[in-house]
């Protein structure tokens, strides 16, 4: 049986192995998506890093109409974010397909003049696999303008059901799931917590 320090020397040399394979340098595609919690909150803690390294961000939010989040009050009095709340709200709450539709394709230019600006490091779409779920954005361009970025711009797509052209053009992607919510316990959204 291995010591433990011969098992971590082990690792080690399987780390450092990747870790000089791994050699390329751009921009990465993250896709956040599933039914669970924290697909935006970690895309926000992203924006928070990138900007400890002196990146410029670009934050898009697709269906959250609301504007008293607690990290959109702080990212805005940060130098070297642009901040766009270009959603109506949840569709529930609208029951309007063409403005919901028509604000989402708002967003998207928004959103497409920061995928071509290379002084852009980090660009959040946040919500926007709705966009593409409801039909209110067609794949390809969206495809086209994923890939047509800025070499070294990293690009976070948060919300559930990425559809499978997403998740194939990502390079990295997390499936969050729930296991339970305070929500389903009847707790309220709290300040702080989930908004």
């Amino acid at each position: 049986m291995l010591t433990h320090s011969e098992r971590m020397q082990k690792k080690k040399a399987v780390v450092d192995g990747k870790i000089a394979a791994a050699a390329s340098e751009r921009g990465v595609l993250v896709i956040n998506t599933g039914n669970g919690k924290g697909k935006s909150s970690a895309a926000f803690g992203v924006v928070a890093r990138a900007l400890g390294h002196g990146l410029k961000v670009a934050v898009v939010q697709f269906v959250k109409g609301r504007s008293d989040t607690g990290e959109e009050a702080f990212f805005r009095e940060q130098p070297g974010v642009d901040w766009h709340v270009g959603g109506e709200g949840f569709t529930w709450e609208t029951q309007d397909r063409d403005r919901d539709a028509s604000a989402a394709r708002h967003a998207w230019a928004v959103a497409c003049r920061h995928l071509a600006d290379p002084t852009v490091g980090l660009v959040v779409l946040d919500e926007f696999t709705y966009t593409l779920k409801y039909g209110w954005l067609d794949i390809e361009p969206v495809l086209a303008a994923l890939n047509g970025r800025p070499v070294r711009q990293h690009v976070i797509l948060t919300g559930r059901a990425a559809p499978q052209a997403l998740r194939d053009l990502a390079d990295t992607v997390t499936d969050m799931t729930m296991e339970k919510h305070a929500f389903q316990a009847g707790i309220k959204a709290m300040p702080g917590l989930e908004y």
